[in-house]
């Protein structure tokens, strides 16, 4: 089997991708690939294939069962989403407790107003760009008022997460990171000297199990940051892609407004028809593993297409048709296994509020002709655009 050359496709890979991935898909679901760079792992495009992946202890998060330490662990410790069995079976119950139903929804009102507030900015201007202007501020605001983060540190958060999901210069990313962490290391000692407060930190410095067990310095930290880079920037995807699939579908945009019943519908029809996450995160065979017909052998890297998954047509009949009324159960934009996402309720929330919020304020919302071309997000990591302008 052929090696797939991913930095053969270029730039028209990055702005659609799904044709390659059926492509790839037609002859077999499980790939050897390569990224521009020269780097070789397995690529999964099948849906059972990827949903089996994510929740097969084989497959580890942590490098560390090839040998590998990566550097960001020792400047930002190792959080939920490279952890393993039993380390990450510990973090998730310490952390479980702080994302009850009951914090989700009670961030309803505050949700409700910020997005009221960002549609009156907006309004007067009759066009915008909405990636600034509203998908970006609502889930950073969220997000940082959750953890107790000072509204004068959000634009400096911004950059440091938009250079750490993206591909870039590793000095540049590693600024970034050593940045975040001590940034978060003062605010967790000004949390502790503070004493019991209602954010969200400051519940994860007083949570205890009943054995008394509690997160370390380096775990809170590193908590702090998986949740503020993943707690937002997928969620200003979600909210983007959203308007961007539905503005692109005009018949399915004059569905929802017709029927405000179908708002549910659109949200996870975009989650699986262009989701705001593309690729999960890397894992790594603790051993020789057989998916799909074909052995992946031990020690290497492996990406499950997350994107590629929700397009198989195996589980979604003509997955390329964007159809808010199409039954969506078992699409796995959130992931699948110990690693489901634990901000989901909130993220559906967000996007639920921020998109009725949009189509009551702007019932004429349009695409911007005269708007800048898309400039896609790079890499595998994450799928939307840099800027969405539109007008109303």
């Amino acid at each position: 089997m052929a090696v797939i050359e991913l930095g053969e496709y270029g730039a028209d890979f990055t702005a659609n991708p799904y044709p390659y991935y059926a492509k790839f898909r037609a002859s077999g679901p499980v790939h050897e690939a390569r990224m521009p760079d020269g780097y070789r792992f397995w690529l999964v495009v099948g849906h059972d294939e990827g949903r089996a992946a994510l929740a097969d202890p084989r497959f580890a998060k942590s490098p560390s069962v090839i040998g590998v330490r990566p550097p960001e662990e020792d400047i930002i410790g190792v959080h939920l989403l490279g952890a393993d069995a039993p380390d990450h079976t510990r973090l998730r119950r310490l952390v479980t407790g702080e994302f009850t139903g009951r914090r989700v929804e009670s961030l309803r009102p505050r949700v409700e107003r910020l997005t009221a507030e960002l549609a009156d900015a907006m309004e007067p201007a009759g066009r915008a760009d909405l990636v600034d202007a509203y998908a970006y501020p609502l889930p950073i605001t969220v997000i940082c008022e959750l953890l107790g983060v000072p509204a004068e540190d959000r634009d400096t958060f911004r950059r440091w997460s938009t250079e750490l999901v993206t591909p870039g210069d590793e000095n540049t990313m590693a600024e970034a990171m050593r940045g975040f962490a001590g940034y978060l290391d003062a605010l967790i000692e000004d949390k502790r000297a503070a004493g019991p407060a209602d954010d969200l930190l400051s519940g994860l410095i007083a949570a205890r199990a009943e054995d008394g067990d509690r997160l370390s310095g380096p775990e809170l930290r590193a908590m702090a940051y998986l949740l503020l880079i993943a707690g937002h920037e997928t969620t200003v995807n979600l909210i983007a892609n959203t308007v961007r699939n539905l503005l692109t579908h005009p018949e399915q945009l004059a569905a929802l407004r017709a029927d405000p019943g179908l708002l549910d519908g659109a949200i996870e029809e975009s989650l699986r028809y262009d989701g705001p996450v593309e690729t999960g995160t890397f894992r790594f065979t603790r051993e020789a593993v057989t998916l799909g017909g074909t052995e992946i052998p031990a020690g290497q890297s492996v990406l499950v297409g997350i994107g590629a998954l929700d397009r198989d047509p195996a589980r979604f009949p003509d997955p390329d048709r964007f159809d808010i009324r199409r039954d969506t159960r078992g699409h796995l934009a959130f992931g699948h296994g110990i690693h489901y996402c634990l901000g989901a309720p909130l993220a559906r929330l967000e996007g639920r509020i921020a998109l009725r919020t949009l189509l009551d304020r702007f019932p004429r919302l349009e695409l911007d002709p005269e708007g800048e071309p898309w400039e896609w997000l790079p890499g595998l990591l994450m799928r939307g655009v840099r800027h969405l302008p539109v007008r109303w």
